[in-house]
C-alpha cells in the first residue's frame, strides 16, 4: 500500500514527485491542522505501473515530442487516440489492491471527490490547475477505480498537451497522482484569494461564493457573490443572481438544479461567516508565506478547505535593502490561470 497509496497524514513537501502539487498541498494543510477533509493519494508510482501495461505509449510519446502548441487539430487527434488507448489498458492487480485497501482504511461507506494531481501542478512558477479531470460523489471500489483511470487518461487532454508543449515540459516527465478525498456536501462553496486578483492589493481578501458544489463556480456555470475583507473588516459585498447550483445525487454523481426564485438573490454567506473565512485564508497564507488561491466549502456550520495553491499572476514584492537612488519598475497582470 505504501508504494501506490499515501494517506494525507503521511504526506509532506518532499512527496511532490509522488503525489503532485495538489496532493502535496492537501497533505501539508492536513498535517498543519487546517480543516481538510480526510483522504489519500494514489501515487505517481501507480501511474507509472499503469503505463507499463501499455505497449503503445512509447510510440505516442515520440509523436508528442514533435507536437507544436498551436497544432490544435493534430493535438486533438493524437490526444483522443492516447486517451482512448489508456481507457482500455488494464489496471495492475497490485495497484487495484492498494486502492481498495486505501478506500477501506479511509471508509468505504463514504462518498469521495477524485481529483487529478500532476507533478507540475499548483507550483509557484506554473499553473496546470483545471487541465485534468475531477469526479465528484464517487461511491464504491469499482466507481473509484474507473475515476482513477479517467484521471490518468486526462493527463492527455488537448489543453494539457498544448500547455506542456508551449511551456517546454517533457510529456514523459509530468506524471499524475490522483487525490481521493472524502466528499463534503456543502450548502455554500467557492474560491478565496488572499490578495485581490483584480487590483493586486495584497491586504485585501477576495471571496467568491455560490450555493452547492464549487465546481459550478470553477467551471463558470454560475455567477457568484463577491465579498472583500481588509484588516478584519468587511470592505464590500456584491450579491449576484445565482440561478443554478450543482448538488450530489444519493446514488453517486451530481446534478445541476435551478434554484428557487427567493434563493437566487440571497446572500450566500452571512457576514460573520465571511469574516471567519477570511481569517482562515490569512492563516493559510501565513503558513505558506505567499498569497493563496483557495477552494473552500461550508457544510453544517463548518468551513473545509479542499485546495490551496499559490497565486501565480501577481507582480513580485519589491525586495528590501535596495541601494538609495536605484529605480525599480514592477508590472502586474490581472489574469488568473485556473
Amino acid at each position: 500500500m505504501d508504494v501506490y497509496v499515501l494517506d494525507f497524514g503521511r504526506i509532506d513537501k518532499g512527496d511532490l514527485p509522488l503525489v503532485g502539487g495538489k496532493g502535496t498541498n492537501l497533505g501539508e494543510l492536513s498535517r498543519a491542522g487546517f480543516p481538510v477533509p480526510s483522504g489519500f493519494c494514489v501515487t505517481t508510482e501507480a501511474y507509472r505501473a499503469f503505463l507499463e501495461q501499455s505497449g503503445e505509449m512509447a510510440g505516442f510519446f515520440k509523436q508528442l515530442d514533435g507536437i507544436k502548441a498551436d497544432d490544435l487539430q493534430e493535438i486533438a487527434v493524437l490526444g483522443k487516440s492516447i486517451r482512448d488507448h489508456l481507457l482500455s489498458v488494464p489496471i495492475p492487480e497490485a495497484v487495484r489492491s492498494a486502492v481498495a485497501s486505501g478506500l477501506r482504511h479511509s471508509g468505504s461507506e463514504y462518498a469521495y471527490a477524485v481529483r487529478s494531481s500532476a507533478t507540475a501542478e499548483d507550483l509557484p512558477s506554473a499553473s496546470f490547475a483545471g487541465q485534468q479531470d475531477t469526479y465528484l460523489n464517487v461511491r464504491g471500489e469499482e466507481q473509484l477505480l474507473q475515476a482513477v483511470r479517467h484521471c490518468w487518461a486526462s493527463l492527455f487532454t488537448d489543453r494539457a498537451i498544448s500547455y506542456r508543449a508551449k511551456n517546454g515540459f517533457d510529456h514523459r516527465a509530468v506524471r499524475l497522482s490522483v487525490v481521493v478525498q472524502r466528499m463534503v456536501f456543502p450548502e455554500v462553496s467557492g474560491i478565496m484569494f488572499t490578495a485581490d486578483p483584480v487590483s493586486g492589493h495584497r491586504h485585501t481578501v477576495s471571496i467568491d461564493a455560490s450555493f452547492g458544489l464549487g465546481e459550478a463556480l470553477v467551471s463558470g456555470l454560475v455567477s457568484a457573490d463577491l465579498y472583500q475583507v481588509r484588516s478584519g473588516q468587511l470592505l464590500s459585498k456584491k450579491i449576484a443572481r445565482k440561478k443554478l447550483a450543482i448538488y450530489s445525487l444519493p446514488e453517486g454523481g451530481t446534478t445541476t438544479k435551478e434554484l428557487p426564485g427567493e434563493m437566487q438573490e440571497r446572500q450566500a454567506l452571512g457576514d460573520p461567516q465571511i469574516l471567519e473565512l477570511a481569517a482562515l485564508g490569512e492563516r493559510i497564507e501565513r503558513h505558506y508565506g505567499s498569497d493563496q488561491d483557495i477552494e473552500w466549502c461550508y457544510e453544517q456550520g463548518r468551513f473545509y478547505i479542499v485546495q490551496s495553491r499559490p497565486i501565480t499572476s501577481l507582480y513580485p514584492v519589491p525586495q528590501t535593502g535596495m541601494k538609495p537612488g536605484k529605480a525599480r519598475t514592477c508590472s502586474s497582470r490581472s489574469a488568473i490561470s485556473r
